[in-house]
């Protein structure tokens, strides 16, 4: 028997699962309030997906406000998308607008490794298709726990294929991003991804349900049993470290669906056929309906019963909950229905008319004839409940920060650095990736100029101008745990960092906050002073942002990981041609630091690898003033061809810089450390705001004086060398091939080939 709205309010007192699917008592009670009933079945499936921590962020909304101070303005010009939107969209010039997202789907993929991380890629494409953009690149940035550790091998094999099938088989290029190791990602791991879309400003839509009797239809995939209460629910809870427990759960993806709807999206877009367009992400239908009827001038009347389903035997409440992928909702005045089916037919994508707008405010949904949904729209998809959780400074973080790495053993005798040099490029966190990133397609579409392992990918977007875009994906749960508003502020200096050494322009970030349990105050803590350090610093680099994704509960038995706040950058270059690449390319040239290096070994590569995983002291000093001159630099660099290469310096510091810089062409170098520190910290140390460059003897003077007007410090340290080895100062001399044969950790055999 349907649970109709007339039986809801003829029958108050019936039991209703609400603790089941997530509710607490209180936001039960609230439902009840605002409906002046309890509700039926499918509200209550509504209501509990929409108001899940996923969906709703009711732990996070009243922080997140604090982004609204940001001038909604880029370098470039104003923001035509931001917060609210399906993606943020970013005037890059030429009549073209960029739009870009990352978000999480770290829960799913721990459950089902595969699906898990394939769905991931492919709700974050439907958004950027939302607004009415075609996909160009993808970026991922994983986390895991250690890399010899069982469950790592028994998830990471499956989401680096989840997020390479998915992609290549949508022919959309992987660019870049990040893979990472960490004990406290064992048994939660991290799966951020990005996709980026170009457009015409014209083409730009948003997810506005408008114009009485305008109909509602679905298209793309049919509707299945698969990701019932799937990322709104699994990302909503804590796991227990003996495994996953909720296979059903996940969405399971078809790539080749998802590049039909694509190509048939964009064809309905070019058209002028669609007024509103929303994609199915977390919660399904319920979230389509709500969203589209909430953010638009009336209301929503649909049939549940014409949605085309997999399985028959599913009920409303299933239908409602159901995240199966590939699927969009699109509101089309009457007079283009036609036109609509047509364009589906062509590329063999399902449409069916499901409803019509309404000049009410009421969303309203029926199955078989029979009323089952009479909500305001807005009280599902806007207003859940808003905690301002508690929060407090954690007891533990006063001595951790005492513990100062700076004051650990180190030496500065060449074979210590030596030793140290090749424990550090042989340790997973900083080791050759290509074992993982050779899965993916960089290059398909041809127009992808930098790609993994370069400091951001950088994508052209117009073949006769030169346009294009650069991207790069950072985050450090190391510095974050130690300082979560420091920490945030170096994975933004980072982000743009990489951005401007390829000579692009940084404009803006979007941002993936992964935390523990907000229920912990501590966590709550940590997340707010997050959020303190992104507005702060994007206030003064002149970023705005412009969306992003939060995931709370990162937490298996109780245990949080570190705090890891994704920053991705979207940087524009006029001219392609002028890109700066990474490796050290002829004999001869002179390799120049730029930037100040202090004595900041908190949270470093080399405090973590050569000592015992030991995290303590302070992480380095963010510093934004001079990121901005840095990147001005560099930027006038890339217009008048000054450099043959430039790598920013991150994790691993000087040395690893060094390293990867002489790797990339198989170039050696002979470099003399300035003195400024005891040999170990110059090194090693991480101070931000730095990058080494190398470039032709007779541009030296010219970038010299570049520098000196842009008060940025520089200090020639040596050249490139013919020999292929890498020579510091007097201290030591090892061949590339023995740094390579370290850089080149061997696969646990329990990952497969």
């Amino acid at each position: 028997m349907v649970d109709t709205v007339e039986n809801a309010r003829t029958t108050p007192e019936v039991d209703q699962p609400w603790s089941e699917l997530g509710l607490k008592a209180s936001e039960y009670d609230l439902i009840r309030e605002l409906l002046g009933r309890r509700p039926t079945g499918a509200e209550l499936a509504m209501y509990s997906v929409m108001w899940s921590e996923h969906c709703s962020y009711k732990s996070s909304k009243l922080h997140l406000k604090r982004f609204a101070v940001l001038p909604q303005t880029t370098p470039r010009g104003p923001l035509l998308a931001g917060i609210g939107d399906n993606a943020g969209a970013v005037d890059i010039g030429q009549g073209y607008a960029v739009t870009f997202k990352a978000e999480s789907h770290n829960h799913p993929s721990y459950v089902e490794p595969y699906q898990g991380a394939a769905t991931g890629v492919g709700g974050i494409v439907r958004d950027i298709m939302a607004m009415g953009a075609r996909p160009i690149a993808c970026m991922d940035s994983l986390r895991f726990g250690p890399l010899d550790a069982p469950d790592t091998a028994r998830v990471l094999p499956g989401i680096v294929a989840g997020v390479g099938g998915y992609g290549n088989c949508l022919g959309l290029p992987n660019i870049g991003g990040e893979l990472g190791f960490d004990a406290s990602y064992y048994g939660n791991p991290l799966v951020n991804a990005l996709c980026v879309g170009v457009m015409r400003h014209d083409d730009l839509h948003f997810a506005k349900a408008t114009g009485e009797g305008n109909k509602v239809i679905l298209f793309g995939a049919a509707t299945g049993a698969d990701g019932i209460g799937g990322a709104s629910v699994l990302a909503s809870e804590t796991f227990e470290a003996d495994g996953p427990g909720k296979r059903p759960s996940v969405q399971v993806g078809d790539p080749f669906m998802e590049k039909l709807l694509i190509e048939c999206t964009l064809e309905l877009h070019h058209a002028g056929v669609v007024t509103a367009l929303q994609d199915f992400g977390a919660a399904g239908i319920s979230c389509a309906t709500s969203e589209l009827a909430s953010a638009g001038d009336g209301g929503m009347h649909c049939e549940l019963d014409l949605v085309p389903l997999r399985d028959p035997t599913m009920t409303p409440e299933e239908i409602l909950m159901s995240e199966s992928q590939e699927r969009m909702m699109a509101v089309v005045e009457p007079a283009d229905v036609d036109r609509f089916m047509e364009i589906c037919a062509k590329w063999e994508v399902q449409a069916t008319i499901i409803g019509e707008v309404t000049e009410d405010d009421r969303l309203i949904i029926d199955w078989h004839g029979e009323k089952i949904v009479d909500v305001d729209p807005g009280t599902v998809a806007q207003d859940s409940p808003t905690y301002d959780r508690p929060q407090r400074r954690p007891d533990w973080i006063d001595r951790v920060n005492a513990d100062h790495a700076n004051n650990l053993p180190r030496s500065s005798e060449g074979g210590y650095l030596a030793d140290a040099l090749l424990k550090i490029v042989g340790s997973p966190n900083i080791a050759d990736k290509a074992w993982v990133t050779d899965q993916y397609d960089r290059v398909v579409r041809g127009n992808s100029v930098l790609a993994q392992p370069e400091d951001s990918g950088m994508v052209r977007i117009d073949e006769k101008t030169g346009l294009g875009i650069a991207l790069s994906t950072d985050a450090n749960g190391r510095y974050t745990l130690l300082d979560p508003y420091k920490g945030a502020q170096l994975a933004l200096s980072e982000s743009y960092r990489n951005v401007a050494t390829t000579g692009a322009e940084p404009v803006a970030i979007t941002d993936c906050l992964n935390f523990g349990s907000p229920e912990d105050p501590e966590v709550m803590w940590q997340f707010l002073e997050a959020i303190k350090g992104l507005v702060d610093g994007c206030a003064e680099l002149g970023v705005p942002v412009t969306g992003g994704n939060v995931s709370f509960y990162n937490q298996t038995d109780g245990a949080n990981i570190v705090p890891t706040p994704l920053v991705g950058m979207l940087g524009v270059i006029d001219d392609v041609s002028l890109r700066i690449r990474q490796g050290f390319s002829e004999t001869g040239d002179k390799i120049v630091l730029l930037g100040v290096t202090k004595q900041e070994l908190g949270g470093s590569v080399w405090e973590d690898v050569l000592h015992d995983h030991h995290l303590g002291g302070l992480p380095p000093f963010p510093e934004l003033a001079a990121e901005k001159k840095l990147a001005t630099v560099m930027q006038a660099a890339s217009r008048n061809e000054l450099l043959a290469s430039a790598h920013d310096l991150s994790e691993g510091g000087l040395a690893v810089a060094l390293v990867e810089s002489c790797l990339r062409n198989a170039k050696g170098a002979r470099v003399s450390l300035t003195g400024c520190l005891d040999a170990c910290a110059e090194l090693f140390s991480e101070t931000p705001a730095r990058v080494l460059v190398s470039l032709l003897p007779d541009k030296l003077d010219e970038f010299v004086a570049l520098c000196e007007t842009n008060d940025v410090p520089q200090a020639c340290i040596g050249e490139v060398t013919e020999t292929a080895d890498l020579e510091v100062s007097e201290l030591f001399r090892l061949p590339l091939d023995t740094i390579k044969d370290a850089w080149t950790v061997p696969i646990p055999a329990a990952m497969g080939e």
